[in-house]
C-alpha cells in the first residue's frame, strides 16, 4: 500500500465542477473528494499528468463562480487528482467551510468582520 502524501485530509464532497487546459474546451466534471489543497475530479477526459488547468466551481456562500489554477498530480480512467494553486481569502474561507460541513451563512463579505449579524450575548466581560 502506498504511503499517503497529502498534506490536508480530504472529505467526500460532491460538487459540480469544470476544468479547462489553456486553449482547450471547458469540460464538466464532478468533485469526488476535496481538501483545502486539492480535489479529485471525476471525468471521462482527464487532463494529462503535470498539466496546468483552471478549475471552475461554485462554492456555497459565494455569489460568483470561482476559478482556481491547479496542477494535475495523478490520473485514473475515471478522473484526475489536482493540487490547487493560490486562492483568495474568500475562496479559501468558503472552501474550508464546505469541507468542514458548515452550512453557508449567506454571501461572504470582504470586511474581515464577523459573518453573523445577530446581537452579542452577555455584554462586556467582567471579572466578577
Amino acid at each position: 500500500m502506498a504511503a499517503e502524501k497529502r498534506q490536508h485530509p480530504r472529505q467526500s464532497v460532491q460538487l459540480p465542477v469544470a476544468f479547462q487546459r489553456e486553449g482547450g474546451p471547458r469540460i464538466d466534471g464532478l468533485s469526488r473528494d476535496m481538501s483545502i489543497g486539492g480535489m479529485f475530479v471525476e471525468t471521462t477526459t482527464p487532463a494529462p499528468f503535470g498539466s496546468t488547468v483552471q478549475i471552475f466551481m461554485t462554492l456555497p456562500g459565494l455569489k460568483q463562480e470561482v476559478t482556481v489554477k491547479a496542477t494535475v498530480r495523478w490520473t485514473e480512467h475515471d478522473g484526475m487528482g489536482v493540487q490547487f494553486g493560490l486562492m483568495g481569502v474568500r475562496e479559501t474561507h468558503a472552501l474550508t467551510r464546505l469541507i468542514a460541513g458548515v452550512p453557508p451563512s449567506g454571501p461572504i463579505s470582504g470586511s474581515g468582520g464577523p459573518t453573523s449579524g445577530g446581537p452579542t450575548s452577555g455584554g462586556p466581560k467582567s471579572g466578577r
